[in-house]
């Protein structure tokens, strides 16, 4: 007996969809290496910023928490692998690096640095990070405990490579501080990755603050400078080029902030903007803010640590170390060492991202110096023109 034309056509075409019906279901159900609810696993949370804008104290807050995996800043090794390329043309290696630490593969770095046996001692300023110094990446100190980088460096040092990727694994929650991005367009494929739960804390500080820190420490800048610059430094009159640089750092703090709010509001959501003016004034009620939005407890211990390393006597001297420090006094101090002549032309430079993010301008030095004068708009003002 034999079927017509038709019917073999139809029977195959039937069969056709059964063996793929049959292959969808077992590839959804067991054969798929990233379930669904492997996905979230982690919360993933990226400290947005700039050169000496408070950056490596934020960084520390959320690196001091026991449930917190911290690396600050992984991106300085593509930039220091290609010293002569500008910011744009390195923002989609730093965006991948990002991401690949992000997910806890630590093999990225294979690209940047030197082949061959290698340490967690050889990750920029991994003395920061309290995971690297307390199980499993080191025995020295417990998880729960403030770990300093004079404690950390002597003893955890020689610790292989590999105890990263381990230590990252075991943390519920990622987060890596970053000063090497210029827009959200390089972000955006994090923000909507399905592997990545990501947050991000967008931290800014006052133009004037900023420019006199970079001031203090222009020699450790010098390298970041040049990728800054780009061709421009070839161009501009050395004395002009430190208001270039600050006037890309302002454009870009903008440019994230307006671009923000262009995102669906699911996106928008897991942004979150801090003035680090703000932080200073007010450290356990703002710690507070960064931590609920992390999803992360404000434990009693870290709050007394907060305290107390925000009621120093210091100023604040090294470029990446973080100590305890008056930070009300060192959110003022540009008022009093910064010249009116260099304020005026900041404010020219940066003047749309002071006004927008809530920074007020001065007319004269003795408004600059007039201490008892707020130069910062409300919370509740600034809130309402975030909204």
């Amino acid at each position: 007996m034999t079927f017509p034309k038709k019917a073999r056509l139809l029977l195959l075409l039937l069969f056709q969809i059964v063996i793929f019906t049959l292959f969808f279901y077992m590839y959804s159900h067991s054969v798929s290496p990233l379930p669904r609810k492997e996905l979230s696993k982690q919360t993933h949370v990226l400290v947005l910023s700039s050169w000496r804008s408070g950056s490596s104290f934020v960084g520390q807050l959320f690196g001091q928490h026991p449930d917190v995996f911290y690396l600050m800043e992984p991106a300085w090794h593509v930039w220091m692998s290609f010293r002569d390329s500008t910011a744009q043309r390195l923002h989609m290696a730093v965006r991948d690096l990002i991401r690949s630490v992000f997910l806890c593969d630590m093999s990225v770095f294979d690209a940047y640095m030197k082949p061959g046996p290698r340490r967690q001692s050889s990750l920029f300023q991994w003395d920061d990070s309290r995971a690297l110094c307390s199980p499993p990446a080191c025995n020295a100190f417990p998880r729960n405990k403030i770990i300093l980088q004079a404690q950390c460096k002597p003893l955890c040092f020689r610790q292989p490579f590999e105890v990263v990727d381990k230590a990252c694994h075991s943390y519920s929650h990622v987060v890596l501080k970053e000063v090497r991005f210029f827009d959200l367009n390089s972000l955006y494929p994090l923000l909507t990755d399905p592997s990545l739960k990501l947050h991000i804390v967008h931290l800014v500080r006052d133009p004037r603050a900023v420019f006199r820190s970079r001031e203090r420490t222009e020699g450790e800048l010098m390298i970041d400078n040049h990728i800054v610059l780009g061709q421009s430094r070839y161009k501009l009159k050395r004395e002009d080029q430190p208001y270039h640089i600050m006037q890309v750092i302002c454009q870009s703090q903008l440019e994230i902030y307006k671009a923000i709010q262009s995102l669906p509001k699911a996106l928008q959501q897991r942004y979150l903007l801090m003035r680090y003016e703000d932080l200073a004034r007010d450290p356990l009620t703002q710690t507070s803010r960064m931590y609920e939005f992390a999803g992360l407890k404000f434990f009693p211990h870290l709050q007394t640590w907060v305290h107390n390393i925000t009621r120093g006597k210091g100023m604040g001297q090294h470029a990446f170390h973080t100590n305890a420090r008056n930070a009300l006094n060192v959110s003022h101090a540009w008022r009093w060492t910064l010249p009116f002549e260099k304020v005026s032309r900041l404010q020219k430079v940066c003047g749309d991202t002071m006004n927008l993010l809530g920074y007020r301008q001065v007319s004269s030095k003795q408004e600059q110096r007039n201490l008892s004068l707020d130069l910062l708009s409300t919370w509740t003002m600034f809130e309402q023109n975030y909204s």
